[in-house]
């Protein structure tokens, strides 16, 4: 399991006398069958968030260009990647996301998508040291490079079975390609890894339809009661748009079909259910057929049965209910996520309308939440002001939905026990990753880790002064966010939505903090694109500092 940072540790590890980063790595190469292949989870080792990995693309550049200039289509080329020194052979890589690909696609100055690896696309049973998929995620939306990362260290230290993830610097065909997040993905190897093989994973995704509240309002600001809460006939502002088909949901959600119905189960059903059109996205109950929770079954990530989905149907009428909690839900650990999840303060998520971008786990008739796409967190996403975001109180912490509407989180906080519990896992983590000038210290040592690899990224979408910025902003962000919420711990602030909006005066000032300079688009507040073109132009990364250095010198 990862565990949180340790600067020290994490300045021990990463950098010798002179201050310059140094991995050590051993070359092997690895090209595993199902009948050879013994399943580890030694790749557990390799993610070292102190140290960041190593990524070596070598793939037909014709292929490769190919694949960029259809990356909507996410189709998988075949290539050889080079992983902290092990070369695994004819593994899957495509372009991912959703309206992050389309931003990037929409772009003609930058190529840099994420990226999913499959390793085992074309050679049945191959993996890497046991992990079968991985994502490299590109940063978009966040200046800082820090947002995902310090979300999901945030989530391993309270406890929360997050993804394991480390900074991946990648190279295509020896030229250098970009600074990424590397993540494991939630599969199989992730299932053998931290559940030992057992339960149900399913990736709620509601099928094109934008669920209770259209788009939403800001922070702090739900629909009033009567209002018209669709769309209509206004635009989303850029990186909200909706799907561009009947089957993705909007915001970083994988479009590819999943395992189980996508994969040996009974195929993309339709099936709108009822379920105020969100097809179970919500986990709301409304009646025990399984169609009527397409967005949960038709994404199931594991191959399951009917039965498999009855004992999730079941659980959330229970859930709903109110009864039988700790029978059906894993009460604790979806205390600790919500905990985690609401420091952070991610809207592109459950909390808000898009009701996406979380895992539903089911094991022995009980679920529980696993977290996913953090890189709109620390107010990236429906952010309102920076008060909205810094205070967003605890006990109500929505975006366009109601608490109704959110059941395995409301129906939690309705019980005395369990919300004082919640209120001891925020406690925890404000002592423990963000008091005494924790936090601050986390992303000092982060940027150590990171600030020469910035510096070069040859496709960056912000300027090195940009990230330069971004962290100083997102360090005064992150520590004003724990200071409200120990304010409504102690009850010096209100910990609701309402209570806050009759007492204004009580709420942390946060006019000092500019959300822009965190970077909320691909191309506004600093962002820029990277290059294009086959080739992979060899000087882009020294275009990149000589921009940097025009523009530093206009700065002055």
């Amino acid at each position: 399991m990862a565990t949180t940072v340790i600067a020290s540790m994490l300045l021990a590890a990463c950098s010798n006398e002179s201050g310059s980063l140094q991995t050590t790595t051993t070359t092997t190469t690895v090209n595993q069958s199902t009948e050879d292949q013994t399943k580890t989870v030694d790749y557990a080792q390799n993610f070292s968030k102190t140290e960041v990995m190593s990524f070596s693309i070598d793939v037909d550049e014709d292929a490769w260009q190919e694949m960029l200039d259809t990356a909507t289509g996410e189709n998988y080329i075949k290539a050889n990647v080079k992983i902290n020194g092990t070369t695994i052979v004819n593994v899957g890589i495509r372009a991912k996301g959703n309206s992050s690909l389309r931003q990037v696609a929409g772009d003609d100055t930058t190529d840099r998508y994420s990226f999913k690896i499959k390793f085992d696309e074309y050679v049945k049973g191959q993996t890497w040291n046991g992990l079968d998929k991985m994502v490299v995620n590109n940063m978009i939306s966040d200046a800082s490079y820090m947002k995902e990362y310090l979300s999901y260290d945030i989530m391993s230290y309270i406890g929360v079975d997050a993804p394991l993830f480390a900074f991946a610097n990648i190279n295509v065909n020896g030229k250098a390609w970009g600074l990424y997040l590397a993540v494991e993905d939630i599969d199989s190897g992730y299932l053998e890894r931290a559940m030992n093989g057992e339960g149900e994973i399913y990736k709620p995704n509601n099928d094109g339809n934008m669920g209770a509240g259209g788009m939403g309002n800001p922070l702090g600001n739900p629909p009033e009661e009567g209002d018209a809460v669709g769309m209509g006939d206004r635009q989303p502002p850029e990186g909200m748009e909706p799907p561009s088909d009947a089957v993705t949901s909007v915001g970083d959600t994988d479009s590819q079909p999943a395992r189980g119905r996508g994969e040996g189960g009974r195929g993309p059903g339709g099936g709108g259910g009822m379920n105020g059109g969100t097809n179970g996205v919500s986990l709301v109950y409304t009646d025990d057929k399984v169609s009527s929770y397409s967005a949960i079954f038709d994404h199931a990530k594991t191959k399951t049965t009917e039965e498999d989905e009855q004992r999730v149907i079941e659980a959330l009428k229970n859930l709903n209910a109110g009864t039988n909690l700790e029978q059906y839900v894993d009460v604790d650990a979806v205390l600790k996520y919500f905990a985690a999840h609401n420091v952070v303060v991610n809207m592109d998520s459950y909390t808000s309308n898009m009701g996406h971008n979380y895992y539903l786990y089911e094991n022995n008739g009980k679920i529980s939440m696993l977290p996913w796409d953090y890189n709109m967190a620390f107010g990236g996403f429906q952010a309102g002001s920076a008060s909205d975001v810094v205070n967003l109180a605890i006990d109500t912490p929505l975006s366009g939905v109601t608490m109704e509407e959110r059941p395995i989180l409301s129906k939690l906080l309705e019980v005395p026990e369990y919300k004082e519990k919640y209120h001891d896992y925020l406690q925890e983590i404000v002592d423990g990753y963000f008091a005494n000038g924790k936090f601050e210290q986390t992303v000092q040592t982060l940027d150590n880790l990171i600030t020469d690899y910035v510096r070069n990224d040859a496709t960056a979408f912000v300027t090195y002064d940009k990230y330069k910025e971004a962290v100083a902003e997102l360090t005064k962000l992150g520590t004003l966010r724990a200071e409200s919420i120990q304010g409504q711990l102690a009850g010096t602030i209100p910990s609701t939505t309402e209570g806050q909006k009759a007492s204004t005066d009580t709420l942390i000032d946060a006019s000092s903090v500019d959300l822009t300079k965190l970077g909320d688009s691909l191309k506004g507040n600093g962002m820029k694109g990277g290059f294009r073109g086959q080739g992979f132009d060899r000087n882009a990364g020294n275009q990149q500092k000589t921009q940097q250095t025009e523009e530093t010198e206009t700065s002055k």
